[in-house]
Formats: structure tokens, sequence, C-alpha cells
């Protein structure tokens, strides 16, 4: 019990003053997240659909990303010189603005002695190995006499880069070392988490950047009165001081149909913030899966149904049935994806 008492956060005990429908919110994240309507090509808007990062442990789930949020997206976009791979939250290949680099790895540094010692020791050891060559994170495992996985420990140290195609194993080198503080790196990543899944609690943070529960807590009660108490439908949350406006914007028509690959970050939620997401249970067993997820398939703002790929064939799930309009809309949507290397023109089969 009092293990417990000491993860609760000062920001707690505030009054919710902001009551947000979920409809409110979901038109928010969908704005903030360029759903709506795309941005145009270009570097800035590169940045903006990684706000908060793109998962690419599915290979080119990134790409995917960001063809559903930027304009005349192609296949090798996610290798632009404004964006790089790293092991993001959670340890997973995610791709980021070049200059946000360190927000999403030193600003996961963990707080604790013995996390800080793992992580310096993996970095220290990859430097000694690499110097300025590189090397595939497998042979500079076995070079070392550890198993690969144990070095992206060291991406918190903000020092490891990596390049990931997909089909080999990640290559990776040795970065300068960020020059901002791990602290300022960590609330600057609880701010963008607030802004692009927002509204969102401390644990929330925790579990989605893969950091300990007491250091998302301080994170927040850091942030101090950047932070507005909010009362939604699955509980009291926090929103930036700064989006409360936007908050408050009457919903606007979502677009006719995205694609959102694996891991996308429209639907990288946990616990509560899932029934937020997609009210029905069943529905939510059909997509957040016990293994890989399928991609989610949303039509005028809503999540109406789940969808996978093999080569040149798309397969779509509906959750019920949908009108001739949203099925025009998706296989629409599905002949624009920039994938590579496909010998035809991508079909739609219902399921």
């Amino acid at each position: 019990m009092g293990s417990r008492a000491r993860v609760v956060s000062n920001v707690t005990a505030k009054p919710a003053r902001l009551e947000l429908t979920r409809t409110q919110i979901l038109a928010f994240r969908r704005r903030v997240g360029a759903l709506d309507t795309r941005l145009p090509a270009g570097a800035r808007s590169l940045r903006r659909a990684a706000w908060a990062g793109l998962q690419d442990s599915m290979p080119r789930a990134a790409l995917l990303s960001i063809h559903a949020r930027v304009a005349a997206t192609r296949s090798s976009t996610w290798q632009h010189a404004s964006l790089a791979q790293i092991w993001g939250p959670r340890y997973s290949v995610f791709v980021v603005a070049e200059r946000d680099r360190a927000l999403f790895t030193l600003g996961r540094l963990p707080d604790d002695a013995r996390g800080q010692r793992r992580a310096e020791d993996a970095a220290a050891r990859l430097q000694r190995l690499l110097g300025t060559t590189r090397m595939t994170y497998g042979a500079a495992g076995h070079a070392l006499g550890v198993h690969p996985n144990s070095l992206r420990y060291g991406t918190t140290t903000g020092t490891i880069a990596l390049h990931w195609d997909g089909a080999r194993q990640p290559t990776i080198w040795i970065a300068p070392r960020p020059s901002i503080a791990p602290l300022d790196a960590r609330l600057e990543l609880a701010r963008r988490y607030l802004h692009v899944f927002g509204p969102g609690t401390a644990l929330g943070f925790a579990k989605w950047a893969g950091l300990k529960a007491r250091g998302a807590v301080a994170a927040f009660d850091a942030l101090g009165d950047s932070l507005i108490p909010v009362r939604t439908p699955v509980g009291d949350a926090w929103a930036l001081a700064d989006d409360e406006s936007a908050l408050r914007e009457k919903p606007r028509p979502g677009a006719p149909a995205r694609l959102l690959p694996s891991g996308d970050a429209f639907y990288l939620l946990h616990g509560r913030d899932r029934a937020l997401l997609v009210p029905d249970a069943k529905q939510r067993n059909a997509l957040w899966t016990s293994r890989v997820w399928p991609g989610a398939v949303l039509v005028d703002g809503e999540i109406v149904g789940t969808w996978r790929r093999t080569q040149h064939a798309v397969t779509v799930q509906p959750f019920g049935r949908l009108s001739r309009d949203a099925r025009d809309a998706i296989e629409a949507e599905a002949a624009t994806l920039p994938l590579p290397d496909l010998e035809r023109e991508i079909t739609v089969d219902w399921r």
C-alpha cells in the first residue's frame, strides 16, 4: 500500500475543470495527427507526422503511417534526410525526425542508478567495438559475447544510431551524445505524448514510453501549470494547457478513409484509452490482438475494421456492414499505398 502511494502524482490533487466528450477527444487526436487532411510534402510535414514517433517494428509500418498523413508519399519517403530510425519507446524500432532523436532516446534514460549503468555500459562497449565503423547488431553482439538485444539498452544514452530495411538485421553505429539534458528531453517527450495521445495520464505515458511509473509521474509533476486537468468518459486525465482551445473546438468531419498500419500512433494505446477509441470489447479484441496487431481501417474518423496485407492483396475485415461509399473510399485508399516492389496493382479482399 505504501509503495503504491509513492507513485501517485501531486497533480492528481487538482480538481478536473475541463469536461470533454469522446467525439471531442478523437477529433482533436485526428486533427493534431493530420489524419483528417493530408499535409503537403516536405520535411516540416514529416516532422509533424512523426511528432510522437512512428513505430516501424513491422517493416515499413512507418512509411504507411506517413502516407496516411502526408501527401505525395513515395516508397522511399521513410528514408528522407530529415528522418532517422532509432530504438525508441519500449525499445521498438521507430522513425523520428532527426532533430528529435534525443527526445525518444535520452528522454527515456532510466532514473535508477542500475538502469543508467546498464545503458552506459552497453553504449560504451559498442563505442569501443565500433569506433567510426558500422556493423549489424547481431555481429556486434557476437563480437561482444552478449545477446544482441541487450545492446538496445544503450539507446537511452542517445549515442546509438541504426538503419533497418526490414529484410536484414539492423545496422548500428555510434552517434554524438546529445547536448540536451536527460530531464529536459523527458519533459519534451511527455509534452509530445500529451499532444498526440492526450488527454492522458502519467501511467499511460509510462506504458507508452516504456518508463517506470515513478519517472513518468515525476515528469508530469515537473510540467506543473503547463497542464490542465480534464475529465473524459473513461476517467480523469491531463492535457497541455496550450491545447485547451483546440480541445474545445467543434469536431470536424474525418477523412473518407485511411489505412493505418500495425502500431500506428492513432491506436498505439493501452488500458482504458483503448475503450475510449473502440467502445465495443469484441472489436477491441480484434484490433489489439495478443500477437502482431492488424492495421486499423479508419472511415469518417472512426475505426470500422482491421486490415492485413500479403504482397498486393489487402484483406479488410469490417466490424459491421459498410456503405458502398465507405467501401469505395477504402478501396481507393488501398490503391494509393506506396508499397515498393509490387508486381501487380493492389486488390482488396472483403472478409
